[in-house]
């Protein structure tokens, strides 16, 4: 995809979704590695459910990391994968105790040795807690990437993410991954046909061509 048309597609979704966030609760950078973590494979609005009444029975790092992984089970199996998420929570809160003080460290290399955080979860850390460049490569970036023409065929996050490095401006990448969440969810949705005739990129866009 050309440049003028790169930025076309920016521009556009920018103007469609100038209010873009991440819809995860929180308020604590702790809090947003639990929710992503709980997220894989489960809708956003599910977690915030969970995570409220999680949070309120473990309000910090340390006694999220107290807790015994049958209890956090118990209130994130709602979400899904439940004993490897509660395992994964508490190996992750563990080492924010022990080795980081409680707090969340602003290294992407750092970020990646916390247990259950991939490449994804570091990245939406990088950007939405430390104001980073950040490609967040989820299920709604990836077919909309591929459908819009920013990549062909590749579906491997990684790949992806490698892809978007280089046509998307790191100034735009956090919000930008942000907007195709909400284009996915709203227009070119997944589940069902998606609704191109009311798409802000239908004459750009590589299906449609």
């Amino acid at each position: 995809m050309k440049k003028e048309k790169i930025k076309l597609v920016i521009e556009r979704l920018k103007k469609e979704y100038p209010a873009t966030e991440c819809t995860l609760d929180y308020d604590e950078a702790w809090k947003l590695l639990v929710s992503v973590r709980l997220a894989a494979q489960c809708t956003d609005a599910r977690v915030n459910i969970v995570t409220e009444k999680l949070f309120a029975k473990y309000p910090s790092v340390r006694t999220l990391a107290a807790a015994k992984v049958s209890d956090i089970e118990a209130i994130v199996h709602p979400c899904g994968l439940g004993k490897t998420k509660a395992r994964d929570i508490s190996l992750c809160m563990n080492m924010l105790k022990d080795k980081y003080d409680c707090k969340v460290p602003d290294s992407f290399e750092e970020l990646l040795k916390l247990p259950g955080v991939g490449r994804k979860s570091a990245n939406l850390i990088m950007g939405d807690v430390f104001g980073q460049p950040a490609y967040v490569t989820d299920t709604h970036c990836i077919r909309l990437s591929n459908r819009i023409g920013l990549v062909k065929n590749v579906k491997e996050p990684a790949k992806v993410e490698a892809a978007l490095r280089k046509v998307i401006p790191p100034e735009e990448s956090n919000a930008f991954c942000h907007r195709l969440v909400d284009h996915g969810r709203a227009v070119c949705t997944a589940r069902t046909k998606p609704a191109c005739e009311k798409c802000v990129l239908f004459d750009i866009c590589e299906r449609n061509l």
